[in-house]
Protein backbone atom coordinates (compact mmCIF):
# COMPACT_ATOMS: atom_id res chain seq x y z
CA UNK A 1 0.00 0.00 0.00
CA UNK A 2 1.46 3.01 -1.10
CA UNK A 3 2.33 6.27 1.48
CA UNK A 4 2.91 8.60 -0.72
CA UNK A 5 2.59 10.75 -4.18
CA UNK A 6 5.78 12.60 -5.26
CA UNK A 7 5.89 16.41 -5.00
CA UNK A 8 8.63 15.82 -7.97
CA UNK A 9 10.83 18.55 -6.61
CA UNK A 10 13.95 17.08 -9.33
CA UNK A 11 12.85 20.20 -11.66
CA UNK A 12 13.64 22.41 -9.04
CA UNK A 13 11.21 25.41 -10.52
CA UNK A 14 8.82 27.66 -8.50
CA UNK A 15 5.66 26.95 -8.44
CA UNK A 16 4.52 30.73 -9.14
CA UNK A 17 5.80 30.18 -12.32
CA UNK A 18 3.94 27.45 -13.60
CA UNK A 19 0.44 29.17 -12.87
CA UNK A 20 -1.38 31.70 -14.53
CA UNK A 21 -2.10 34.80 -13.70
CA UNK A 22 -5.80 34.22 -12.76
CA UNK A 23 -4.85 30.94 -11.27
CA UNK A 24 -2.60 32.49 -8.69
CA UNK A 25 -5.17 34.72 -7.90
CA UNK A 26 -7.61 32.39 -6.71
CA UNK A 27 -4.69 30.26 -4.99
CA UNK A 28 -3.71 31.68 -2.01
CA UNK A 29 -0.92 29.22 -2.21
CA UNK A 30 2.38 30.36 -3.36
CA UNK A 31 4.25 28.01 -0.94
CA UNK A 32 2.77 25.23 -3.16
CA UNK A 33 6.55 24.00 -5.04
CA UNK A 34 10.22 23.59 -4.89
CA UNK A 35 10.70 27.06 -4.31
CA UNK A 36 9.76 29.43 -1.44
CA UNK A 37 6.90 31.68 -0.72
CA UNK A 38 7.11 34.60 -2.75
CA UNK A 39 4.78 37.10 -1.52
CA UNK A 40 2.75 37.67 1.55
CA UNK A 41 -0.04 35.60 1.16
CA UNK A 42 -0.48 32.18 3.66
CA UNK A 43 -2.00 29.01 2.73
CA UNK A 44 -5.61 28.54 3.41
CA UNK A 45 -6.64 26.15 6.31
CA UNK A 46 -10.14 25.32 6.23
CA UNK A 47 -11.41 24.69 10.03
CA UNK A 48 -11.01 20.90 10.51
CA UNK A 49 -12.54 21.11 14.28
CA UNK A 50 -11.17 19.57 17.61
CA UNK A 51 -14.37 17.31 18.62
CA UNK A 52 -15.74 14.45 17.36
CA UNK A 53 -17.35 14.90 13.60
CA UNK A 54 -20.72 14.86 13.03
CA UNK A 55 -22.51 11.93 11.94
CA UNK A 56 -23.90 13.55 8.49
CA UNK A 57 -20.77 12.70 6.28
CA UNK A 58 -21.83 10.55 3.45
CA UNK A 59 -19.01 8.36 3.28
CA UNK A 60 -17.89 4.91 5.19
CA UNK A 61 -15.57 5.88 8.13
CA UNK A 62 -13.52 2.38 8.85
CA UNK A 63 -13.80 1.08 12.41
CA UNK A 64 -10.57 -0.69 12.39
CA UNK A 65 -8.38 1.92 10.90
CA UNK A 66 -4.74 2.26 12.25
CA UNK A 67 -6.09 5.42 14.25
CA UNK A 68 -9.35 3.83 14.91
CA UNK A 69 -6.67 0.99 17.09
CA UNK A 70 -4.41 3.43 17.91
CA UNK A 71 -6.83 5.41 19.77
CA UNK A 72 -7.97 2.43 21.74
CA UNK A 73 -4.63 1.76 22.63
CA UNK A 74 -4.08 5.08 24.16
CA UNK A 75 -7.16 4.67 25.90
CA UNK A 76 -5.93 1.81 27.31
CA UNK A 77 -2.53 3.14 28.38
CA UNK A 78 -4.43 5.86 30.15
CA UNK A 79 -3.05 8.45 27.49
CA UNK A 80 -6.66 10.48 27.04
CA UNK A 81 -5.13 13.20 25.68
CA UNK A 82 -3.70 11.57 22.56
CA UNK A 83 -6.69 9.70 22.48
CA UNK A 84 -9.07 12.39 22.05
CA UNK A 85 -6.79 14.30 19.47
CA UNK A 86 -6.62 10.85 17.82
CA UNK A 87 -9.85 11.30 16.85
CA UNK A 88 -10.09 13.92 14.62
CA UNK A 89 -8.37 11.15 12.02
CA UNK A 90 -10.44 7.75 13.25
CA UNK A 91 -13.51 9.24 13.39
CA UNK A 92 -13.36 10.85 9.81
CA UNK A 93 -13.90 9.05 6.57
CA UNK A 94 -10.41 7.90 5.13
CA UNK A 95 -9.98 5.92 1.48
CA UNK A 96 -9.38 1.94 1.81
CA UNK A 97 -6.27 1.47 -0.29
CA UNK A 98 -7.17 -2.78 -0.77
CA UNK A 99 -4.27 -5.27 -0.72
CA UNK A 100 -2.40 -5.98 -4.15
CA UNK A 101 -2.48 -10.13 -3.35
CA UNK A 102 -5.93 -10.00 -1.82
CA UNK A 103 -8.21 -6.63 -2.20
CA UNK A 104 -11.82 -8.34 -1.97
CA UNK A 105 -11.01 -9.51 1.33
CA UNK A 106 -10.88 -5.56 2.19
CA UNK A 107 -13.26 -4.49 -0.04
CA UNK A 108 -15.82 -6.65 1.26
CA UNK A 109 -15.50 -5.41 4.91
CA UNK A 110 -16.06 -1.90 3.82
CA UNK A 111 -18.99 -2.13 1.43
CA UNK A 112 -20.82 -4.92 4.18
CA UNK A 113 -19.74 -2.32 7.35
CA UNK A 114 -21.52 0.51 5.45
CA UNK A 115 -24.16 -0.71 3.76
CA UNK A 116 -26.69 -0.62 7.05
CA UNK A 117 -26.33 3.43 6.96
CA UNK A 118 -26.23 3.39 3.27
CA UNK A 119 -22.41 5.09 3.48
CA UNK A 120 -19.84 5.37 0.60
CA UNK A 121 -17.01 3.46 0.35
CA UNK A 122 -13.88 5.48 -0.97
CA UNK A 123 -11.55 2.87 -2.30
CA UNK A 124 -7.97 3.46 -4.24
CA UNK A 125 -7.05 1.18 -6.94
CA UNK A 126 -2.91 1.39 -6.93
CA UNK A 127 -1.58 -1.65 -8.64
CA UNK A 128 -0.58 -0.74 -11.92
CA UNK A 129 2.39 -2.46 -13.69
CA UNK A 130 5.79 -0.64 -12.54
CA UNK A 131 4.13 1.41 -9.95
CA UNK A 132 5.92 4.47 -8.55
CA UNK A 133 9.08 3.95 -10.96
CA UNK A 134 10.93 2.00 -8.65
CA UNK A 135 10.73 4.37 -5.72
CA UNK A 136 9.13 4.14 -2.02
CA UNK A 137 6.00 2.45 -3.86
CA UNK A 138 7.36 0.74 -6.11
CA UNK A 139 5.60 -2.56 -7.04
CA UNK A 140 2.84 -3.20 -9.02
CA UNK A 141 1.48 -6.59 -10.96
CA UNK A 142 3.42 -8.55 -12.26
CA UNK A 143 1.67 -8.34 -16.03
CA UNK A 144 -0.86 -7.00 -17.59
CA UNK A 145 -3.10 -9.63 -17.15
CA UNK A 146 -2.37 -10.05 -13.76
CA UNK A 147 -3.40 -6.58 -13.42
CA UNK A 148 -6.57 -7.14 -15.54
CA UNK A 149 -7.32 -9.93 -12.95
CA UNK A 150 -7.25 -7.45 -10.60
CA UNK A 151 -9.24 -4.78 -11.01
CA UNK A 152 -11.54 -7.56 -12.25
CA UNK A 153 -11.71 -8.89 -8.41
CA UNK A 154 -11.57 -5.22 -7.30
CA UNK A 155 -15.06 -4.59 -9.11
CA UNK A 156 -16.44 -7.58 -8.44
CA UNK A 157 -15.68 -7.04 -4.42
CA UNK A 158 -17.68 -3.60 -5.06
CA UNK A 159 -20.92 -5.06 -6.67
CA UNK A 160 -23.71 -2.96 -6.63
CA UNK A 161 -22.66 -0.38 -2.96
CA UNK A 162 -21.88 3.04 -3.56
CA UNK A 163 -18.57 3.21 -3.85
CA UNK A 164 -15.88 6.23 -4.94
CA UNK A 165 -12.68 4.57 -6.45
CA UNK A 166 -9.60 6.97 -7.29
CA UNK A 167 -7.53 4.75 -10.04
CA UNK A 168 -3.82 4.39 -9.77
CA UNK A 169 -2.54 7.17 -8.20
CA UNK A 170 0.78 8.77 -10.10
CA UNK A 171 0.06 6.67 -13.09
CA UNK A 172 -0.62 9.00 -15.78
CA UNK A 173 1.52 11.76 -14.20
CA UNK A 174 4.43 9.40 -14.33
CA UNK A 175 4.14 9.09 -17.91
CA UNK A 176 3.90 12.66 -18.58
CA UNK A 177 6.76 13.82 -16.74
CA UNK A 178 8.80 10.42 -18.11
CA UNK A 179 9.74 8.35 -14.75
CA UNK A 180 8.00 5.93 -16.28
CA UNK A 181 10.05 4.50 -19.11
CA UNK A 182 8.42 5.12 -22.56
CA UNK A 183 8.44 1.49 -23.33
CA UNK A 184 5.14 0.88 -21.01
CA UNK A 185 3.30 3.86 -21.97
CA UNK A 186 0.94 2.28 -24.42
CA UNK A 187 0.67 -0.38 -21.92
CA UNK A 188 -0.60 1.78 -19.12
CA UNK A 189 -3.08 4.03 -21.42
CA UNK A 190 -4.60 0.71 -22.49
CA UNK A 191 -4.80 -0.91 -19.01
CA UNK A 192 -6.20 2.05 -17.59
CA UNK A 193 -8.47 2.71 -20.17
CA UNK A 194 -9.87 -0.60 -19.47
CA UNK A 195 -9.76 -0.29 -15.70
CA UNK A 196 -12.26 2.68 -16.38
CA UNK A 197 -14.73 0.51 -18.27
CA UNK A 198 -14.81 -2.56 -16.02
CA UNK A 199 -15.19 -0.18 -12.76
CA UNK A 200 -18.06 1.51 -14.40
CA UNK A 201 -19.99 -1.75 -15.46
CA UNK A 202 -20.31 -1.94 -11.22
CA UNK A 203 -24.11 0.24 -10.99
CA UNK A 204 -23.20 2.59 -8.50
CA UNK A 205 -19.31 3.15 -8.50
CA UNK A 206 -17.99 6.88 -9.46
CA UNK A 207 -14.23 6.62 -10.97
CA UNK A 208 -11.92 9.09 -10.80
CA UNK A 209 -8.62 9.03 -12.50
CA UNK A 210 -5.57 10.32 -11.01
CA UNK A 211 -3.80 13.57 -12.04
CA UNK A 212 -1.47 14.04 -9.77
CA UNK A 213 -1.23 18.04 -8.42
CA UNK A 214 -0.50 21.52 -9.65
CA UNK A 215 3.19 21.56 -8.25
CA UNK A 216 4.56 18.57 -9.94
CA UNK A 217 3.12 18.49 -13.67
CA UNK A 218 2.23 22.62 -13.98
CA UNK A 219 1.12 22.72 -17.26
CA UNK A 220 -2.55 21.60 -17.14
CA UNK A 221 -2.29 20.93 -20.90
CA UNK A 222 -0.12 18.26 -20.86
CA UNK A 223 -2.26 16.10 -19.09
CA UNK A 224 -5.21 16.65 -21.60
CA UNK A 225 -4.33 13.98 -24.13
CA UNK A 226 -2.75 11.42 -21.59
CA UNK A 227 -6.06 11.32 -19.48
CA UNK A 228 -8.25 11.27 -22.60
CA UNK A 229 -6.15 7.77 -23.82
CA UNK A 230 -6.40 6.56 -19.88
CA UNK A 231 -10.43 6.71 -20.47
CA UNK A 232 -11.40 10.26 -19.00
CA UNK A 233 -13.89 10.36 -21.25
CA UNK A 234 -15.79 7.43 -19.49
CA UNK A 235 -14.82 7.89 -15.88
CA UNK A 236 -16.41 10.26 -13.26
CA UNK A 237 -13.52 12.85 -13.68
CA UNK A 238 -9.78 13.12 -12.08
CA UNK A 239 -8.57 12.91 -8.73
CA UNK A 240 -5.82 15.61 -7.83
CA UNK A 241 -3.55 16.13 -4.73
CA UNK A 242 -3.60 12.75 -4.08
CA UNK A 243 -0.97 12.27 -0.44
CA UNK A 244 0.29 15.99 -1.12
CA UNK A 245 -0.14 18.93 0.52
CA UNK A 246 -1.03 21.67 -2.25
CA UNK A 247 -3.82 24.09 -0.65
CA UNK A 248 -6.75 23.85 -1.46
CA UNK A 249 -7.63 26.70 -3.22
CA UNK A 250 -4.57 26.02 -5.28
CA UNK A 251 -5.72 22.88 -6.81
CA UNK A 252 -9.09 24.27 -6.95
CA UNK A 253 -7.54 26.50 -9.58
CA UNK A 254 -5.63 23.46 -11.49
CA UNK A 255 -8.73 21.55 -11.61
CA UNK A 256 -11.04 24.04 -13.04
CA UNK A 257 -8.21 24.46 -15.63
CA UNK A 258 -7.88 21.15 -16.62
CA UNK A 259 -11.75 20.75 -16.37
CA UNK A 260 -12.04 23.44 -18.86
CA UNK A 261 -9.45 21.81 -21.09
CA UNK A 262 -11.66 18.41 -20.59
CA UNK A 263 -14.93 20.11 -21.32
CA UNK A 264 -15.75 20.33 -18.28
CA UNK A 265 -14.57 16.69 -16.48
CA UNK A 266 -15.94 16.94 -12.82
CA UNK A 267 -13.17 16.56 -10.00
CA UNK A 268 -12.24 15.22 -6.38
CA UNK A 269 -9.25 16.97 -4.24
CA UNK A 270 -7.38 15.13 -1.18
CA UNK A 271 -7.98 17.58 1.30
CA UNK A 272 -5.77 14.99 3.99
CA UNK A 273 -3.15 16.91 5.14
CA UNK A 274 -2.96 20.49 3.23
CA UNK A 275 -4.48 22.34 6.25
CA UNK A 276 -1.18 23.72 6.50
CA UNK A 277 -0.10 24.00 2.71
CA UNK A 278 3.18 22.71 1.56
CA UNK A 279 6.75 22.23 2.68
CA UNK A 280 8.42 25.85 2.01
CA UNK A 281 11.65 25.60 0.28
CA UNK A 282 12.91 23.19 -2.07
CA UNK A 283 14.48 20.53 -0.62
CA UNK A 284 14.03 17.46 -2.85
CA UNK A 285 11.86 15.18 -0.68
CA UNK A 286 8.93 18.07 0.26
CA UNK A 287 6.90 15.95 -0.53
CA UNK A 288 7.81 12.87 1.83
CA UNK A 289 7.10 13.49 5.55
CA UNK A 290 7.51 16.93 5.60
CA UNK A 291 7.24 18.51 8.92
CA UNK A 292 4.98 20.91 10.61
CA UNK A 293 1.89 19.71 8.45
CA UNK A 294 -2.23 19.87 9.39
CA UNK A 295 -4.77 17.91 8.50
CA UNK A 296 -6.74 19.98 6.09
CA UNK A 297 -11.23 19.89 5.59
CA UNK A 298 -13.11 16.87 6.72
CA UNK A 299 -14.77 15.08 3.76
CA UNK A 300 -17.69 15.99 2.16
CA UNK A 301 -19.54 16.98 -0.92
CA UNK A 302 -19.94 20.16 -0.24
CA UNK A 303 -17.23 22.05 -2.10
CA UNK A 304 -18.90 25.42 -3.01
CA UNK A 305 -17.63 24.75 -6.59
CA UNK A 306 -20.24 22.68 -9.48
CA UNK A 307 -16.78 21.03 -10.76
CA UNK A 308 -15.71 19.50 -7.55
CA UNK A 309 -17.40 16.56 -6.32
CA UNK A 310 -16.26 16.28 -3.25
CA UNK A 311 -13.25 16.94 -0.79
CA UNK A 312 -11.47 13.43 0.19
CA UNK A 313 -9.40 12.42 2.69
CA UNK A 314 -7.26 9.69 -0.29
CA UNK A 315 -4.10 9.29 1.79
CA UNK A 316 -4.81 8.36 5.26
CA UNK A 317 -3.43 10.75 7.77
CA UNK A 318 -0.53 9.39 9.70
CA UNK A 319 0.66 6.82 7.12
CA UNK A 320 4.14 7.50 6.20
CA UNK A 321 5.37 8.28 2.89
CA UNK A 322 8.76 6.81 3.09
CA UNK A 323 11.73 5.94 4.71
CA UNK A 324 12.62 9.22 4.93
CA UNK A 325 12.81 12.31 7.94
CA UNK A 326 12.74 8.90 10.45
CA UNK A 327 9.51 7.15 8.71
CA UNK A 328 8.89 3.43 8.57
CA UNK A 329 7.76 2.15 5.38
CA UNK A 330 6.03 3.75 2.79
CA UNK A 331 2.09 2.80 4.07
CA UNK A 332 3.21 1.99 7.76
CA UNK A 333 1.02 3.52 10.62
CA UNK A 334 3.38 6.35 12.27
CA UNK A 335 1.38 7.44 15.26
CA UNK A 336 3.88 10.36 16.44
CA UNK A 337 2.97 11.84 12.92
CA UNK A 338 -0.64 11.75 13.24
CA UNK A 339 -0.83 13.27 16.42
CA UNK A 340 1.29 16.10 14.76
CA UNK A 341 -1.27 16.24 11.98
CA UNK A 342 -4.20 16.60 13.87
CA UNK A 343 -2.95 18.70 16.88
CA UNK A 344 -2.16 21.56 14.33
CA UNK A 345 -5.46 21.25 12.40
CA UNK A 346 -7.23 23.86 12.38
CA UNK A 347 -11.01 24.84 14.18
Amino acid sequence: MSGRRPFRARTRLPFVAALSAGALAATGCLPGGPGAPTGGEQPAQEPVGRSAPANGSPFWVDPDSAAARQVKEYKAQGRTEEATVLRRISERPTALWPLWNNPVADIRRAVRDAAPKNRTVVLVAYNIPHRDCGMYSKGGAASAEAYREWIGSFAEAVGDAPAVVVLEPDAVPHVVDGCTPAQYHEERYRLLAEAVDRLKRQPRTKVYLDAGNPAWIKDAGKLVEPLRRAGIEKADGFSLNVSNFQTTPAVTAFGTELSALLGGSHFVIDTSRNGAGPLPGDGEEAWCNPPGRALGTPPTESTGDARADAYLWIKRPGESDGTCRGGPAAGTWWPEYALGLARRAKG
